[in-house]
């Protein structure tokens, strides 16, 4: 005990400052529970299981922070068991020898189960899994495996026939929204003593910005409530100020590098292709690493011109080889060579835009689940789930054209690229039109 810790109980405001706010808020009893209603909620059989004290071993297989470990506790609080939990990391199977030692003796003598939870069970290889078979077999103990892998590619068959796997799915924005609420309000365990209030447009970020992940929600209110301090508010602008991405800066001194690069970059879009000479020159001269010049080619072919003509990118591949073969001052006229072609070639940074509205969508909706129809199914646990179920093979098709959705539920009907009518995207644009078309009849 620490010589100078408080006697009694520790307040909210106290406990605080040793244990971390995901851990307080971690939910006593299942009224307090958010989430994973499809495996938990009333009636449902694992629920079933807990209320008639009918567990048998099984595995939760879900993303981080979607309430695994809190399940497991919970199971064996309602039926009076004994709760071992050991980290696959960091144990091995001699300590689980001894535990399953210490269960059977448990169970003899109270006559109640020991559950043990494995956390990261894919750890141990699937020889050290099989250690687990004789325990799981006889009842003496309720073996909970928890991972985010696959259990198909992971678990060892035999392992894996004698469990069941409960499938977690990332928490909603509204499940986060309820659970930060409710570290906020509540004074016992929470945050509540600090009379703290969120911006309905903060409490969304922090929802948005878990990602599915109660910890993650749970450490980012944590945060921000430390550094706004007592009865404030937490605002939109607050939470940035923590949830910020660094950024590499460059170096000062080398401004006039930058401002070449920047000059080459901005005359080939522009399409002059006398005035890029005398840039690329430039900087040539200036000592400049042709190879770095090179690899501003290839991004520029993506960037600038892209599917108005793809040869663009094919030639600034050859000339990095070409350069490489010959080295320097030959191959600078490979280099040369590229800069006059994509200065005259058709411009299009329509892959660029479109790429860029994708990735937004992408960090900010969360990880949006795979439809189950686009998933691969080589198991049959995974068949059962529903993988691979109604796919439309193209092929099968006599235009290859299918009415398959093949995005999210929350990105349907989304458009990202919209080719112009320069080069080769005037013959995509028209492609595009026939295909959406196609769909639309055939749906």
């Amino acid at each position: 005990m620490d010589l100078f810790q408080k006697k009694g109980k520790l307040t909210a405001k106290d406990a605080a400052q040793y244990v971390p706010l995901a851990e307080r808020m971690r939910p006593t009893n299942f009224e307090q529970f958010f989430g994973q209603t499809k495996i938990i909620g009333e009636g449902t059989p694992l629920r079933q299981a807990i209320e008639t004290d009918q567990i048998s071993s099984f595995i939760f297989w879900g993303p981080p922070g979607t309430g695994k470990t809190t399940i497991a506790k919970l199971m064996a609080q309602a039926t009076k068991g004994q709760f071992l939990s050991f980290s696959a990391v960091i144990s091995g199977i001699k300590e689980l020898k001894a535990v399953f030692l210490k269960a059977g003796d448990y169970y003899k003598l109270s006559g109640r189960k020991t559950y043990l939870f494995i956390d990261e069970i894919h750890r141990f290889n699937k020889a050290q899994q099989d250690a687990f078979l004789p325990y799981v077999e006889n009842g003496e103990i309720v073996l909970i495996g928890a991972t985010t892998e696959n259990p198909s590619f992971e678990i060892n068959s035999a392992l894996l026939s004698r469990m069941r796997v409960f499938v977690l799915e990332r928490l909603t924005e509204k499940e986060l929204s309820d659970i930060i609420l409710m570290a906020l309000n509540d004074s016992e365990r929470g945050l509540g003593e600090s009379s703290l209030t969120i911006e309905d447009d903060a409490l969304a970020f922090i929802a948005q910005t878990a990602d599915g992940d109660a910890r993650r929600g749970l450490v980012l209110l944590d945060t921000v409530a430390k550094f706004v301090g007592e009865k404030a508010m937490i605002t939109l602008d607050s939470l940035k100020q923590i949830h910020q991405k660094s950024f590499a800066l460059y170096d000062k001194t080398g401004e006039e590098h930058y401002n070449l690069i920047s000059v080459l970059h901005k005359t080939i879009r522009g399409g002059d292709p006398d005035a890029a000479l005398y840039w690329l020159a430039r900087m040539l001269d200036g000592g400049e690493e042709p190879k770095y010049i090179i690899r501003r080619l290839v991004r520029f072919a993506s960037e600038d011109i892209g599917l108005a003509d793809p040869y663009a990118l094919t030639l600034t591949l050859a000339v990095r080889d070409a350069y490489h073969f010959l080295g320097s001052p030959e191959g600078e006229l490979a280099i040369a060579q590229a800069v006059v072609y994509m200065a005259t070639a058709p411009k299009s940074n329509a892959v660029y835009t479109a790429f860029k509205k994708a990735q937004i969508d992408a960090s900010t909706k969360g990880s949006l689940p795979v439809p189950h129809g686009l998933r691969n199914a080589p198991t049959s646990l995974m068949k059962d789930l529903g993988y691979g179920k109604n796919y439309q093979y193209a092929h099968e098709f006599e235009d290859g054209i299918t009415s398959q959705e093949y995005f999210p539920d929350a990105l349907v009907g989304k458009s990202y690229y919209k080719p112009t009518k320069k080069g080769r995207e005037k013959t995509i644009a028209e492609y595009l039109k026939w295909y959406k078309q196609s769909r639309k009849n055939k749906k």
